[in-house]
């Protein structure tokens, strides 16, 4: 029996002769933090393979050693999705807008995790400057308008535009562009983002949307003297058959669809945030079509240093 040792990965290779006794030498490993199997014979031992009590020790150890190696690669797996940074993609978009759709869908397909190594936190926020051409969009609303106008500023745009795509409030490009999307989700990648965590997501007996919030510390590394904790709340799935405007006789569908963004706290350098957090529900809204959005970002709608996302279970509906 020879014992490999590769990558913190361990390899059983057996050669066994059949036809006659196999003589066993000394094999050991000795790298730290690996499992070691030694096995000690004398160094003319003969071991015949063939007997019963050495079959069982064969199939033992070959059934513990393939036990260990998955737990190995489970570890590992586990570890390599703990990594993954989470980047916030936000799409100013209109169904009243003919040039909207591709970046819808693109959105739709980065909500499916398709970027190793990154969690793509996307948002649809419908804006309502296009509903005076013949379509008024129903998941519209000023505030989104009012949004996308203070990105405008901060980043030094002379106007708003649809499909626009915002990346972690420092990057934007018109939202159908997978080419500069592409570019923009690898610079994300080189920037230090603050832990965040969501838990305890349910709907209260009143239609109110119960969670609690957690961040790591806001470290002076980050260059903020505070930040702001956002919620957003939002529709997992969205679809309209438009009848006017621009995209008159197609069915839209969106994903993500932003219905409110609630700031509901602050951190200052060196503090975290923890806190129970209640979003009151709009009357008829799908319980079971939602998920909620928490992000951490510099004042003044600057850069958005963490976010986090957590569909939300109906089911557990909480007692008050």
């Amino acid at each position: 029996m020879k014992v490999l040792q590769t990558n913190s990965r361990i390899f059983l290779a057996w050669f066994i002769r059949v036809a006659r006794p196999m003589k066993v030498t000394r094999s050991t490993i000795s790298e730290p933090g690996t499992l070691t199997f030694v096995l000690l014979a004398h160094p003319t031992a003969e071991v015949n393979l063939n007997t019963t009590p050495m079959k069982i020790l064969l199939i033992f150890t070959t059934a513990f050693l393939s036990l260990t190696a998955g737990m190995s690669t489970s570890a590992e797996s586990s570890s390599r999705s703990e990594m993954r940074i989470p980047v916030m993609v936000e799409l100013f978009t209109s169904e009243g807008c003919s040039s909207c759709p591709p970046a819808d869908a693109l959105l739709q397909k980065l909500d499916v995790q398709p970027i190793a190594g990154e969690e793509m936190i996307v948002l649809s926020e419908h804006v309502d400057y296009w509903n005076h051409i013949g379509w008024k969009d129903p998941y519209s609303s000023h505030f989104y308008s009012d949004r996308q106008s203070a990105y405008a500023r901060r980043l030094g745009l002379s106007d708003v535009y649809t499909p626009q795509m915002i990346v972690d409030g420092t990057s934007q490009f018109v939202g159908s562009d997978e080419t500069l999307a592409d570019k923009a989700f690898a610079q994300a990648l080189t920037k230090p983002k603050i832990a965040m965590r969501l838990t305890s997501v349910s709907i209260g007996a009143t239609n109110v949307l119960l969670a609690h919030v957690e961040t790591g510390s806001l470290q002076e590394s980050f260059g903020l003297r505070m930040a702001d904790v956002y919620v957003a709340v939002a529709l997992n799935r969205a679809e309209s058959h438009v009848s006017h405007g621009e995209n008159a006789g197609r069915t839209l569908a969106h994903t993500a669809v932003v219905r409110s963004i609630v700031k509901v706290g602050s951190i200052r350098q060196g503090q975290a945030f923890d806190q129970d957090i209640q979003v009151k529900l709009d009357p008829g809204t799908d319980t079971h079509n939602l998920r909620l959005i928490a992000f951490v970002q510099e004042p003044g709608q600057g850069r958005v240093i963490g976010a986090a996302m957590h569909t939300v279970d109906a089911a557990m509906t909480a007692r008050n």
